[in-house]
């Protein structure tokens, strides 16, 4: 059926609405499904000063809603006034809107939920003998009564969106609103673990859990294991302080679900924070993977403002930057702090040939090499004796153009005088406590990598010059996204320039090219830029440094000599991350000689 033509309507009068019109309308800005009832009657007994916390849904809460508490209760003036349009405890003047520090008392909520359900509450004071029972009908009325009751408050909420038929059909299945509630519940238990929080759900108990400290309500809602992948993050300043907890890169989540933000003890989303722990994994997480963690704000409530949303779930910081690069800093530090190296442990006995990868806090097994010798102009097969070409792409970089070495570590760190290559594929060494072993594809592309972004950082560029010069003849996608990327390509050691439709001249390239493979690594990096592009559109360098940095490393296959194995790691752990590629793959594994002993029937 079409609509009708505005121009051809009768105007009408400006009227205005009646008051359970505009109420029911008003609720649907701030009632959206049972998973907004839950969270608004949640935190008026937060507000009320509750010590335990009762949630009781059925049907996914479009049937029930029950929340008890044991707060301070209210008399019969404030219950009743509690479900009036704009009443509020915690306002009391327009400069009160600019520091909020509380939730929400018994107030506005309340008037918008008994617009679109069957609402009764019943509450009681310390110092009162009986409870008060306010029931609200259809339109407004009010019925007051008494009864019996312990302090607190006791709201139910039946038959939800009952008088907007039309909301109610949009909603989804009993399962889908369960998942929804069962998410609020499950962050009011973490934002106060010294919360007592029963939750019920069709007569069947969800989880019940008594008061604790943070991480043992972590264990308590995720499990064990997550417990053991949590990294403590703790600052404080004048301007913001951050506690909580960050998880283990091997810990990465397939979704952003296991999430958590909470400022001032409220329940917050922030697109800015969680980039700036994401950011801070940089690539220390597989490809789609995503970092688990609860991290608790405080700052002051007037350099924040919680009402740009009516569900105040979003907030805005008055220096939304300085809050990003504290919260960047923070999580850098602790993941820096732990230093995982994967281990790999041989499972099973007997026969068994099983492997398992764990992640194990260690030492950095390896910083530099005492032996600190470049590598001869000649190597040799050792399977041949056939005299090979050095590797020009392995040489040391320029002084100043990796990042300075960690601290040093003593004569034990250190591994043994010999290196072993393992199919031309993995370096082996002795270390103190065991077995090292390096990947050297993934090693020296974290090299390259590196060394990539101090170039586009420092403007350092290293090239060089090409005996005999090379054509490259691309499509004309290829070719504009040559033309769009020449001024980095050029601060990556690249010479190129236009040379005929669709074709440039390649002149010079980058140190780190291997000789003969000029136009090929080029091609492949276009190809690997658009793959990375796609996920990261705006991250220019990052991607153009990745898809360098995969396409000129060494191969495995490659045959390596003592020395350009032994350089190789050592410009590894000068490094800022050596323990994973940009892609996020392990560089390094660890067999601990205690695992040796042990398959060996020494222990």
């Amino acid at each position: 059926m079409p609509l009708p033509d505005p121009h051809t309507l009768a105007p009408r009068r400006v009227a205005v609405l009646p008051d359970h019109i505009a109420n029911r309308i008003a609720a649907g800005e701030v009632i959206q499904r049972p998973e907004s009832v839950v969270k608004e009657l949640v935190e008026n007994a937060l507000d009320a000063g509750a010590h335990s916390l009762q949630v009781i849904i059925k049907g996914g809460g479009t049937d029930l809603i029950q929340v008890v508490d044991d707060g301070c209760g209210m008399d019969e003036q404030d219950a009743v006034a509690s479900f009036l349009r704009h009443a509020t405890s915690k306002i009391g003047s327009y400069e009160d809107l600019e520091a909020i520090r509380t939730y929400g008392f018994r107030g506005e909520a309340l008037a918008s939920i008994a617009a679109v359900a069957q609402v009764a509450m019943i509450t009681r004071r310390a110092e009162d003998d009986v409870a008060v029972v306010v029931r609200v009908h259809a339109g407004g009325e009010t019925e007051v009564s008494r009864d019996a009751r312990a302090v607190g408050t006791t709201v139910t909420v039946s038959n939800l969106f009952y008088t907007v038929p039309a909301r109610r059909k949009f909603l989804k299945s009993a399962q889908t609103e369960f998942r929804h509630v069962h998410d609020v519940v499950m962050r009011t238990a973490l934002a106060h673990p010294d919360l007592a929080v029963d939750f019920y759900s069709d007569n069947e108990v969800v989880f019940r859990l008594n008061p604790s400290t943070v991480e043992q309500r972590i264990v308590d809602l995720f499990g064990q294991r997550t417990g053991e992948s949590l990294l403590g993050v703790n600052e404080e300043t004048e301007f913001l302080s951050v506690s909580g907890f960050i998880g283990k890169p091997v810990y990465g989540q397939k979704t952003r679900a296991h999430q958590y933000l909470f400022l001032n003890e409220r329940v917050i989303q922030s697109r800015n924070i969680a980039h700036a722990v994401l950011g801070a994994y940089e690539h220390l997480l597989e490809k789609g993977s995503f970092p688990f963690f609860i991290l608790f704000l405080r700052i002051d409530p007037h350099r924040v403002d919680v009402n740009i949303h009516p569900s105040k779930m979003e907030v805005k910081f008055d220096d939304e930057q300085g809050v990003y690069r504290f919260i960047s800093a923070l999580v850098r530090k602790a993941l820096g702090a732990a230093g995982a190296v994967p281990a790999l442990t041989l499972m099973g006995g007997g026969e068994s040939t099983g492997l398992r990868f764990t992640a194990a806090q260690h030492g950095d097994p390896v910083r530099g090499f005492s032996d600190s010798r470049w590598f001869s102009p000649e190597r040799v097969n050792p399977s041949t004796g056939e005299i090979l070409p050095a590797l020009p792409f392995l040489a040391p970089p320029p002084p100043g153009a990796m990042p300075s070495a960690q601290p040093e570590f003593t004569k034990d760190d250190e591994p043994g005088p010999l290196l072993w290559q393992l199919h031309n594929r993995y370096i082996l060494s002795q270390i103190k406590n065991g077995l090292m072993i390096v990947d050297q594809h993934v090693a020296h592309e974290r090299v390259l990598y590196e060394r990539a972004l101090e170039r586009f950082h420092r403007g350092m560029r290293a090239s060089q010059q090409l005996l005999f010069p090379c054509t490259a003849v691309f499509p004309p996608d290829d070719y504009s996204l040559v033309a769009e990327l020449l001024p980095h390509l050029d601060q990556l050691g690249f010479d190129i320039k236009p040379f005929g439709k669709h074709t440039v001249l390649i002149e010079g390239v980058p140190t780190d090219v291997r000789p003969g493979h000029e136009q090929s690594i080029l091609e492949e990096m276009l190809g690997l830029y658009k793959e990375y592009r796609r996920d990261a559109p705006t991250d220019v360098r990052d991607n153009l440094a990745k898809s360098f940095s995969c396409r000129s490393a060494v191969k495995a296959g490659d045959t390596l000599s003592e020395q350009e194995m032994r350089s190789l790691i050592d410009q590894l752990f000068a490094t800022k991350m050596p323990y994973v590629c940009p892609h996020g793959r392990p560089v390094v594994l660890r067999i601990p000689i205690d695992e040796l002993d042990r398959r060996f029937g020494r222990k």
